[in-house]
């Protein structure tokens, strides 16, 4: 059930793959804020990441963004966007560095069938290298302020799910319509509170989130979910206002969620 599980939260994420995302690419474009392209090393693997920076000189907590089961795609370069325009720091590694034809990223594949397919052989160590690797890099920038935070989507938020259970140094984290921490994964190890993300017609996730409740407060841990009325999965995406098809549910879905981050963040 749960291989079933994974693999329908990664056929879910599709519908705002990098194919349709010229508007998101557009606004990265347009952005007055710095940002870059910056590949990491562990071992004999180079991560690509994306890096936004916030304006200013203040010192900034880090936020890790896991991208959903579409890749490092132009909407997760734009997610990073927002949240440096917001003050905050951002990275987002591309798991699927080197995996591609030709050793290349997300950018190399044809198309998603094949991209869902490398996803789901990622082995859980190197995902957590990669995750190391990034955490390690943002942390040491000049502009951070020494806190780190995690923020992933769809098949993100399944893994920040798992990053809660292994990491002592995040402050929060975010899960954006994928599996709550799961008592296999090691729940007695979290150390901060975890905050859920769900969308009403999202049955074949939100479902979970009840028994996630209850395996959490067993456990003594911290985990608010909420579901917004009538969105579907991938509302922060499909949500946004350039979207074109975007539902009126999953539109105020998205400016809430992002309500809520936003004044969960200042709280860091």
């Amino acid at each position: 059930m749960k291989t079933t599980l994974h693999g329908l939260v990664l056929f879910l994420c599709v519908a705002g793959s990098a194919s349709a995302q010229d508007w998101a690419k557009a606004r990265v474009e347009k952005s007055p804020l710095h940002a870059e392209y910056v590949t990491l090393t562990h071992g004999t693997r180079a991560v690509q990441c994306w890096v936004a920076y916030p304006a200013g000189t203040d010192k900034a907590t880090a936020v890790l963004v896991i991208h959903d089961s579409s890749g490092l795609t132009d909407w997760a370069r734009l997610s990073a966007d927002e949240l440096a325009a917001e003050g905050y720091l951002a990275i987002v590694p591309d798991f699927l560095s080197g995996t591609g034809p030709k050793g290349g990223g997300t950018a190399s594949f044809p198309g998603q069938n094949e991209l869902d397919l490398e996803l789901k052989k990622l082995p859980p160590a190197q995902i957590a290298a990669d995750l190391e690797a990034a955490a390690s890099y943002v942390k040491a920038r000049p502009t951070a302020n020494g806190k780190l935070v995690i923020a992933g989507f769809c098949w993100g938020g399944s893994q920040a799910s798992i990053a809660a259970c292994n990491r002592t140094d995040l402050k929060a984290t975010f899960v954006f319509y994928g599996f709550p921490p799961k008592a296999a994964d090691g729940i007695q190890k979290i150390q901060c509170p975890v905050y859920g993300f769900y969308g009403e017609n999202d049955a074949r996730v939100t479902l979970t989130v009840a028994p996630g409740q209850e395996e959490m407060k067993k456990a003594g841990k911290i985990f608010e979910p909420v579901i917004y009325a009538g969105a579907g999965h991938g509302f922060m995406a499909h949500g946004e206002p350039d979207y074109k098809g975007a539902t009126a549910p999953d539109r105020k879905a998205r400016d809430e969620a992002w309500a809520r981050l936003q004044e969960l963040l200042k709280k860091i």
